[in-house]
């Protein structure tokens, strides 16, 4: 129980640093303790009921959020009061995990290294075949900011590594002394930081502090679309930084030709330096994770535990590591050796996920097809009313977000169509989406039947 939590909380504690200000995790999380973790909760003890009603009002979708990139599944909340009123039962020898940061390091109230993770180094990040470019080019960024790959755009999947990069970035140009002041913040943040100054009349002081830093590190960029007025500030930001020469380092799901609503100027300047992907990781990368992973925690595992974590979570490192977290817990908290079937047992869920065929592009077609009431061969075929034009509009934009198909993969099924067709396509459907409720209740209809 010991090191479950022990190992657990201090995930959960850089999960949460990353996604709230060092004020609001100081004031109401440095205070909290895990007591408890099993298949189906996370419980925690908290000074009083007013900081539990706080946290339950105010942040408990984050903790939730940070539950599940660290376990990889959701795990209900639950809260034993310190005063003896309990919100949840609990054991009665409760064993402190507790989020406050261990290491004086984590704890540093220096803002150059706010909002990074400190175990997101390059050291830690294993290399293989799917990510090897992104990391010399990363390496390169944070040994020479603004002289080599400058912006470095890199894309991937969710849990492919990205963060880990960005940030492995920042505190190696901090360390080495390559860079004097490094921000890191999603696109959201960045967002939400610009509204603010907006309200507060201090559009002056945001500007100063983006504008003057070394290296600026925007994560998720892709969530600038559709923000016209963010984009115009990031624009104009993105512009001091690079006639400065100061290093600028981007990430999203995608590459900046396939973001839709995001304005071309915009799009042009995200493309003028390196663009790079990171892939899900071969079945080598993924046992090299791993090991590190588990000796990382001072946990050995059998080794035919990690081949079978190896060989069946597959899709992303983050659902492996919380996989990887979840049977280390279990061998903790029980005192026994695991073995491949109680790995099986632990990970049904993961499993079940990982199992699923993912939507082909015929099939993608099909259901489109039988929902608007149209013929199959209209998809591949070149008929242009309106009835059919957009179904199939809607199904290139469908085979680009639930497929790995390229654009061109997409419009050669299409009937032979060019990659620029199926980008107008799915510009097309995204602005429809932002402008027409009708639109955005038949694409959330026809996703949720894609993930069935």
């Amino acid at each position: 129980m010991h090191q479950a939590c022990y190992t657990i909380g201090r995930e959960l504690a850089s999960e949460m640093r990353l996604r709230l200000s060092a004020d609001a995790f100081q004031r109401w999380f440095a205070a909290i303790e895990l007591v408890g973790v099993d298949e189906f909760a996370l419980t925690f003890r908290v000074p009083n009921t007013i900081h539990q009603s706080w946290i339950q009002s105010n942040y408990l979708d984050i903790v939730k959020s940070a539950a599940v990139c660290v376990l990889g599944t959701p795990r209900e909340i639950k809260f034993l009061v310190a005063d003896g009123g309990r919100s949840s039962p609990v054991s009665s020898d409760p064993v402190r995990g507790t989020l406050v940061p261990a290491s004086p390091e984590e704890d540093s109230e220096d803002p150059l290294f706010h909002g990074m993770n400190p175990r997101n180094r390059f050291e830690a990040f294993v290399v293989g075949s799917n990510n090897q470019l992104a990391h010399a080019a990363a390496l390169a960024v944070s040994q020479s900011p603004a002289k080599t790959y400058n912006p470095l755009f890199i894309y991937g999947g969710v849990g492919m590594g990205k963060t880990h990069l960005m940030q492995a970035i920042g505190q190696q140009a901090i360390e080495r002394k390559k860079a004097q002041k490094v921000m890191y913040l999603s696109s959201e943040g960045f967002t939400n930081e610009f509204i603010d100054a907006i309200q507060q009349n201090m559009l002056v002081k945001f500007r100063k502090r983006y504008r003057q830093t070394d290296v600026l590190l925007i994560d998720d960029v892709q969530f600038l679309a559709g923000k016209e007025r963010s984009q115009e500030e990031f624009f104009h930001t993105f512009n001091t930084l690079f006639d400065g020469r100061k290093q600028i380092v981007l990430s999203s799901d995608r590459p900046p030709s396939e973001i839709a609503n995001l304005e071309q100027r915009l799009v042009s300047r995200l493309e003028c330096g390196l663009t790079t992907e990171l892939q899900p990781p071969d079945i080598d990368t993924r046992m090299a994770i791993l090991r590190r992973k588990a000796a990382a925690f001072q946990i050995k595992l059998r080794e035919d535990v990690l081949a079978y974590l190896a060989q069946h979570v597959r899709t992303n490192v983050r659902r492996l590591e919380g996989a990887l977290t979840r049977v280390t817990s279990y061998q903790s908290l029980n005192g026994i050796e695991c073995s491949p079937e109680t790995a099986e047992q632990l990970l049904r869920d993961i499993l079940r996920v990982e199992a699923k065929k993912p939507p082909t592009i015929e099939g993608i077609q099909k259901q489109v097809a039988e929902h608007f009431g149209v013929r199959l061969a209209d998809m591949t075929g070149k008929r242009r009313s309106a009835n059919v034009v957009f179904p199939r509009q809607i199904a290139m934009y469908l085979a680009r977000r639930h497929t790995k198909s390229s654009f061109h993969e997409i419009g050669e099924i299409f009937g032979g169509r060019h990659h620029g067709t199926v980008l107008h396509a799915c510009k097309t459907v995204s602005m429809r989406m932002k402008n027409e409720d009708q639109v955005r209740q038949t694409m959330a209809g026809l996703a949720a039947q894609l993930a069935t």
